[in-house]
């Protein structure tokens, strides 16, 4: 009980409070120079989503032994621990907090130290490593009382929840959803139906609460709008000039993952698109002076999003559309009130990541058209095989198929030792002056 009262004090009462604090802090400090004058204002919900991911990880503090725990990977049906109450930590999200904080180094040479392979996937390591006691940004993760993994994103998620399960000492719900050349056989919505029930029964031991379907429907509901309503911010973008780029977009979209099927989530995206559609009216851009507009293929480069985005911007160079935020909202119109499971079945195995190479080149093309893109970076993700199988091959049929330039930027979502400054300094302007 005594955890509980002090769990929901920082959530209700403690931690806004300290973020109020540190925010008029923050203010009160002298502003250095603009570093990329070329970038266009910041979004002023940028301070809200602050407040609310920080409070998020705050909270998470105080979670053990006060509201039940679930790790899920970024790609799992959340909508069914909503109503149990659980805190929900997505590791990928803090791997990526932690690459844009420049503190993943550390904590991937600690999981390399107790002999996991540099070539695993970043995220993978940098989540064992914070597991094994490396420090984080957010101060501490909750133990789980949960692990949830669900293969539509990659089949790492499966090895990698084992290890945790493993280092834990707690129960794995994994989701095997099979990969789609297509659509989907009736038989394949039915047997990941089968497990999303079987979830939603470990969860409700786990948790010591009886499952409530009403409660199910209604998170699923939240988590439609939500999926909806950023589909509805990206696509202002069809705007010219763009209100904000795909840089702003991989930090805006940590709310549809971390509190996906919530009122939190929901009223942050709405209150996001109103800025968006203002900026729209006033013709206000992402960027100074668009010229370009381009599309970016897989994970960000989470520690050189602003860096990366400067240096396109100083010469006209609007990213503006990814293939990566397009999935958090691609699947949206699946989710069903009257039939939950089912949806849920269908929405989670149609991820992008889920499907072959024939419905990736189709989302590339429909992105590029529905945004006028006349370039597309892909970038080949050393550690993210999933993602980078085939871009090669992409790349060469995107440009065949819509007239876009293509370029491939090789690098790491996480790991600086894969980033190469000479290098990519050499095709990015090589690419650039491909269009004067």
């Amino acid at each position: 009980m005594i955890r509980r009262i002090r769990y929901e004090s920082m959530r209700l009462v403690e931690g806004p409070l300290l973020l109020k604090l540190q925010s008029f802090l923050i203010k009160r400090q002298k502003k250095k120079p603009e570093k990329y004058p070329e970038l266009g204002p910041p979004l002023k919900t940028e301070e809200r989503l602050r407040k609310m991911i920080s409070l998020h990880y705050l909270t998470g503090r105080y979670a053990d032994g006060a509201v039940p725990v679930a790790w899920a990977t970024s790609g799992a049906p959340v909508e069914i621990l909503r109503p149990l109450n659980y805190h929900v930590v997505y590791p990928e999200n803090h791997a990526a907090l932690c690459g844009a904080r420049h503190m993943a180094g550390p904590l991937l040479e600690l999981a390399e130290s107790r002999g996991y392979s540099p070539d695993l996937c970043g995220y993978a390591r940098c989540d064992l490593g914070t597991a094994f006691g490396g420090r984080t940004p957010a101060g501490r993760l909750p133990r789980p009382d949960l692990l949830v993994a669900c293969t539509n994103i990659c089949q790492t998620v499966f090895f990698w929840y084992r290890e945790l399960a493993r280092h834990f000492q707690v129960p794995l719900v994994l989701i095997d959803t099979p990969f789609l050349y297509g659509e989907p056989l009736p038989h394949q919505i039915s047997y990941i139906e089968a497990q999303l029930r079987t979830l939603a029964d470990v969860a409700s031991d786990v948790a010591r609460r009886p499952y409530d379907l009403e409660s199910l429907i209604r998170a699923t509901l939240l988590g439609m709008e939500g999926s909806l309503l950023w589909r509805q911010c990206l696509e202002t973008n069809k705007a010219k000039p763009a209100p904000w780029s795909a840089f702003d977009q991989f930090v805006h979209m940590a709310v549809i993952v971390a509190l996906r099927g919530t009122e939190e989530c929901n009223s942050y995206y709405r209150e996001l698109l109103d800025e968006l559609k203002d900026r729209v009216k006033r013709g206000i851009g992402g960027i100074a002076n668009e010229r370009h507009r381009l599309l970016w293929d897989n994970l960000p480069v989470w520690f050189k999003l602003r860096s990366l985005s400067g240096r396109l911007a100083s010469k006209g160079f609007h990213l503006m559309a990814s293939t990566y935020t397009n999935a958090w909202g691609e699947t949206a119109d699946l989710l069903n009130e009257t039939d939950p499971w089912r949806g849920m079945a269908k929405a989670y195995s149609h991820i992008y990541l889920n499907r072959d190479l024939p419905n990736k080149l189709r989302v590339m093309s429909q992105l590029v058209k529905l945004y006028e893109c006349d370039g597309v970076i892909l970038h080949s993700d050393r550690s993210c095989k999933p993602y980078s199988l085939g871009q090669i091959s992409l790349s060469e049929k995107v440009a065949q198929a819509c007239g876009a330039r293509t370029m491939l930027l090789e690098a790491d979502h996480i790991d600086t030792r894969a980033w190469v400054e000479g290098a990519v300094d050499t095709r990015l302007q090589a690419f650039m002056e491909s269009f004067k």
